[in-house]
């Protein structure tokens, strides 16, 4: 007599990595790439007028690839590189995408049991938009790692592309920013928000850490609000039980 196999074995067992997940994360990326190549434009056009050279601009989109934080550096960026100067650009580095130890974090109950060969190289597209995207695919019943992928191809893809289109078109066409882009991904955020609302109690962490992080943008400027919003949030959400 042939047993049966055991639901929750299966359960157990490590998501598979698909071709068809690949794609599905591509796909449903695409919609968020107008503002991503505006930002990543803005970035190519500060760098040309920082006196980077093209190389020097796709070099720092395609290694460090950290958006913001790019932008945030550019713009104090020193006149010479002096050992103090190059210890604050990492630090501000440091400081911005400290937010990714908690999206990192996120994704451990769902890539925790996935090989480091396969997961860590994948973590290196890890972004904002993906991160969401895959959470969101997560929630409602989806389990193929290859989906974040997907998604982190093809920003990178458009992040170094629009880099290099920024630096040749940017001082032609002026600031991307007054053609209404970069509004697209806080609209995007926004409408992930709402799709994954559960309630005031469960989604008091979200409110707390935009709470703070406004407050904090309104009194110390700079991009601190980052951090602080991302510290109130999780602090709050960690001493909140959604447990009927």
């Amino acid at each position: 007599m042939t047993s049966q196999p055991d639901n929750s074995t299966l359960e157990d067992l490590p998501p598979r990595w698909t071709l068809e997940g690949f794609r599905l994360g591509a796909w449903t990326i695409l919609p968020l790439m107008p503002g991503l190549a505006a930002f990543a434009m803005a970035f190519g056009t500060v760098a040309a007028r920082k006196g980077f050279s093209l190389a020097d601009a796709l070099a720092m989109s395609g290694t460090v690839y950290a958006g913001v934080a790019q932008l945030v550096v550019l713009e104090s960026w020193p006149e010479k590189l002096t050992l103090p100067a190059i210890g604050g650009i990492v630090l501000v580095t440091a400081l911005i995408c400290s937010r990714f130890l908690l999206i990192g974090a996120s994704l451990r109950p769902w890539l925790g049991s996935q090989p480091a060969a396969k997961i860590y190289p994948a973590l290196f597209l890890l972004v904002e938009p993906n991160w969401l995207m895959s959470m969101r695919y997560r929630a409602n019943g989806g389990s193929d790692p290859a989906y974040l992928v997907g998604g982190g191809v093809v920003i990178y893809i458009v992040w170094v592309g629009a880099t290099a289109a920024g630096y040749w078109l940017g001082a032609s066409i002026g600031d991307p920013h007054s053609f209404g882009l970069d509004l697209v991904m806080p609209a995007f955020f926004t409408a992930m928000l709402i799709s994954m609302w559960r309630g005031p109690r469960a989604s008091l962490g979200w409110m707390i850490g935009g709470a703070v992080a406004v407050a904090t943008d309104y009194l110390f400027g700079g991009m601190w609000y980052l951090i602080v919003g991302a510290l109130a949030g999780s602090v709050a959400g960690g001493f909140i039980d959604d447990s009927e």
